[in-house]
């Protein structure tokens, strides 16, 4: 029997360099395009390594930036202060009254504009921000409870002014809303006392809120600011 060998053999020394050195080629070429089918599968290994890379650090960078966005952005918790914390430090300005505290029926003409205690409806004013003026005799109910009106004119307050109101508002016992034609451009008013002033970023209005928020002097203490009226405008 003859091998494959044999018959590749040639007689002829040439011939036979020839044909060897034809087997090596091929063998080295089929070398060489293994190597670069390797070289092929690791390269395509390292760019979806580099892709899933990318695109886990372009998802990290998000989830961290929406953290970021959320903390940056998110609107700033009400101020708060505490309840019947009166010191006898009262903020220039405020005037004190004398008023009665009785339930009526029908309108009310109080001795004070906006008014800051008197005669009042049965039923109070829910705290909270309205767009709308406010029945005087529901507000002044709320006021008995301890929260604090706060009035502007909106003829002279802008949307600046009004959302600088509301960044010294607590998140209950307090009433915003728009109370045309008044003689100042903001009132702030608690129980028997009241603060007039000309500029809605007046660091006395927070100094007011400080001294009579949830005053216990007043007729009615700790008594609902919810759960009664909800007047025109609410929002």
């Amino acid at each position: 029997m003859t091998s494959p060998s044999d018959k590749r053999a040639s007689g002829n020394p040439a011939k036979q360099a020839e044909i060897e050195l034809t087997l090596k080629q091929q063998r080295e070429q089929k070398r060489q395009e293994k190597l670069a089918a390797y070289q092929k599968q690791i390269a395509r290994r390292r760019r979806s390594k580099a892709v899933w890379w990318v695109v886990g650090s372009v998802a990290s960078l998000a989830v961290i930036g929406l953290v970021v966005a959320s903390f940056v952005f998110a609107p700033a918790p009400a101020p708060s202060y505490q309840a019947g914390s009166s010191t006898g430090d009262v903020p220039e300005g405020v005037q004190t009254f004398e008023n009665r505290s009785d339930h009526v029926q029908g309108a009310v003409t109080y001795e004070q504009n906006p008014p800051a205690g008197g005669p009042h409806n049965p039923y109070w004013l829910n705290c909270g921000v309205y767009t709308e003026p406010q029945q005087n005799e529901n507000a002044v109910h709320s006021l008995e409870h301890g929260a604090i009106w706060i009035t502007y004119d909106p003829a002279r307050v802008d949307e600046a002014g009004v959302d600088a109101l509301k960044a010294v508002m607590p998140s209950s016992y307090a009433i915003l809303s728009p109370y045309p034609d008044m003689d100042t451009p903001v009132a702030v008013s608690g129980w028997n006392h009241q603060l007039k002033v000309d500029d809605p970023t007046d660091p006395r209005i927070a100094d007011f809120f400080t001294e009579f928020w949830r005053s216990q002097n007043v007729p009615e203490p700790n008594a609902s600011c919810s759960g009664a009226v909800d007047g025109p405008g609410k929002a």
